[in-house]
């Protein structure tokens, strides 16, 4: 197999270690063999490509809990009604490598994404990150899956690929709906338990599904191994889905006290999403978001500091997500600036790395830098632990690798 060293790298290997400097990293085929916190890299057999990184830091490749990679147009509400599934599924592709270019080396799409897009990145036929898929989410008649606007008398609508919930009430329409989805080969199963801001006729702080219902969507994707993640926005409708047995909470902006310690209890996750409401409110009405939602969104955008505060006094298990739409998708790592007015650098990376991996139940597999991992790695210029947005700027990633597969290469 061929071996590649990093070497002279300021190693922030995410495992919550200190960093490293002048460390080296031996990388086999897919896989991490070595790392050498000394730097001292000892004889190897066969052709070795050396990559110097002095001056910049070596850490795991990034992962997004929360994208929708095809959300390809900033306006989702109305996306189905201007095209059709193929211009979706090839701007999708388009979406994906974004993701990859700007170091996210694994993502999970919370709906809209089925195994196809999977499997073509998996596959090679694009570039891309590492993509973990939730098909359709499943909404109550009326809540955040349902795209129908207020004056549409119509049945939903199921037709289209991307950003199209599957509509289901009753404990028995769940069960179908997340079996369905089951059969499609999904990684984990998306529900909305509360209103949402890009929905047409609900609100934000209302709850939706009940605890039943919710409870029978955990009981079917755990029948096979797998888990369910929940749109919630509301102190209300997180702790609802928390009682059923949710085990990723996904934005959870409005939550207070009691939210936060049932997720800490429950040992769930809670995703933040805050980049998305920034973005949204700056740009979304030249993209054609209407006033109501973007009133919706600035709920959203003012609590979501409030939120993330009382989830981290609570001590829950953060992950880092998203959920931006179109080429808003750019600003994805803004992300990370937001959440460090609540958290300490190393932990806002750790949240993009290890905690989601532990979420993603791929701990064994990514995250960290650590011999038998995938070879997953970026090298970044500078320190982020002292600037995080050195992120948002893609000169600064100077190597991108997925899988021993180097993607992007500025390193002598």
């Amino acid at each position: 197999m061929s071996l590649t060293v990093f070497t002279g790298a300021l190693l922030i290997d995410c495992t919550g270690a200190d960093p490293v400097e002048g460390a080296a990293v031996v990388v086999e085929g897919d896989h991490i063999k070595d790392v050498l916190p000394n730097g001292r890299v000892g004889p190897l057999p066969g052709p070795v490509t050396t990559l110097d990184c002095q001056g910049a830091a070596l850490m795991p490749g990034l992962t997004d809990a929360h994208v929708h990679i095809c959300a390809v147009t900033e306006n989702i509400t109305d996306q189905h009604r201007f095209y059709p599934p193929s211009y979706i599924a090839a701007r999708a592709m388009r979406r994906a490598e974004e993701c990859l270019r700007q170091g996210f080396t694994t993502v999970r799409d919370a709906g809209g994404a089925d195994y196809g897009f999977r499997q073509v990145l998996e596959e090679g036929h694009f570039p891309g990150p590492r993509l973990l898929v939730s098909g359709s989410y499943i909404s109550q008649t009326g809540g955040h899956g349902d795209k129908r606007r207020r004056a549409e008398w119509v049945e939903p609508i199921g037709c289209c690929l991307g950003m199209i919930g599957s509509i289901a009430d009753g404990e028995a329409e769940v069960r179908k709906a997340v079996r369905e989805q089951l059969r499609r080969d999904v990684d984990q199963v998306k529900i909305m338990a509360s209103g949402g801001a890009m929905s047409p006729s609900d609100e934000l702080d209302t709850t939706q599904f009940t605890v039943a219902e919710m409870r029978a969507a955990v009981e079917e994707a755990q029948a096979v191994g797998k888990y369910v993640l929940s749109h919630a926005y509301s102190d209300a409708a997180v702790r609802r889905a928390v009682e059923a047995g949710v085990r990723s909470i996904e934005h959870g902006n409005l939550i207070r006290e009691a939210a936060a310690r049932a997720i800490k209890d429950a040992g769930a996750f809670l995703v933040p999403t805050m980049v998305t409401y920034e973005a949204i409110y700056r740009e979304g009405k030249r993209y054609g978001i209407g006033d109501h939602q973007i009133q919706k969104i600035d709920l959203a955008r003012q609590q979501s500091v409030q939120g993330l505060t009382h989830a981290y006094r609570a001590c829950c298990q953060i992950g880092s997500g998203s959920d931006l739409l179109g080429d808003m998708m750019v600003q994805r790592a803004v992300e990370f600036e937001l959440k460090a007015q609540v958290m300490k650098p190393m932990e806002v990376l750790l949240s993009a790395t290890k905690v989601n991996a532990a979420l993603f139940r791929m701990s064994d597999k990514i995250g960290t830098v650590e011999p038998g991992k995938y070879a997953d790695l970026i090298v970044i210029a500078g320190n982020p632990l002292k600037n995080l947005r050195v992120f948002q700027v893609q000169d600064n990633l100077k190597l991108i690798m997925k899988g021993g597969r180097i993607f992007k290469r500025a390193l002598s």
